[in-house]
C-alpha cells in the first residue's frame, strides 16, 4: 500500500455531530484507485445528481455530502421497502501529496467520481540522458 493510498483513508466514518433533521444518513460505499498521476475516489450515492451533491475541502478533510428526497409521492402509501433512502456523508483526510487546486468531480447515475491529482513533484517523470 502506498503512502498516498494510506493517507486517503477515511478520516471520519460518521460525524458525532447532532443532526437537526430526523432523516437517515448513510456512509456511501467507495472504491479508491491509484493511478500514476492521481487517486480516484468512486462513491455509490443512488438518487444523487449534480444539484444535490456537495463536496468541500477544509482543514485537509475532503467531505462528500449528498441529499436525496423520498421518491414516493404523497398520494402513495409505502407498503414494503428494502432500499432505504436518505442522505449521504463521508469524509477523507488528504495528504499534502494532492494538488488541491486541480481536484475534479463528476456524477452520473448516482455514482460520484472524484479525481485527486498528485502534486507535480510526486508524479513520475522521464529524465533525458545526453552523451557526455
Amino acid at each position: 500500500m502506498t503512502e498516498m493510498h494510506k493517507e486517503a483513508v477515511e478520516a471520519t466514518a460518521a460525524s458525532a455531530v447532532e443532526k437537526t433533521r430526523n432523516l437517515p444518513v448513510y456512509m456511501p460505499n467507495v472504491d479508491i484507485f491509484e493511478a500514476q498521476d492521481s487517486v480516484v475516489v468512486v462513491a455509490d450515492m443512488p438518487g444523487v445528481d449534480e444539484s444535490t451533491v456537495n463536496i468541500t475541502l477544509e482543514n485537509e478533510v475532503l467531505k462528500i455530502e449528498g441529499r436525496v428526497e423520498d421518491s414516493h409521492t404523497k398520494s402513495q402509501r409505502l407498503v414494503y421497502r428494502e432500499y432505504g433512502e436518505g442522505h449521504y456523508e463521508r469524509s477523507f483526510a488528504l495528504s499534502d501529496q494532492v494538488d488541491r487546486k486541480a481536484i475534479k468531480a463528476t456524477v452520473k447515475n448516482g455514482v460520484l467520481r472524484i479525481v485527486l491529482p498528485k502534486a507535480e513533484e510526486l508524479k513520475p517523470r522521464k529524465i533525458a540522458v545526453t552523451a557526455a
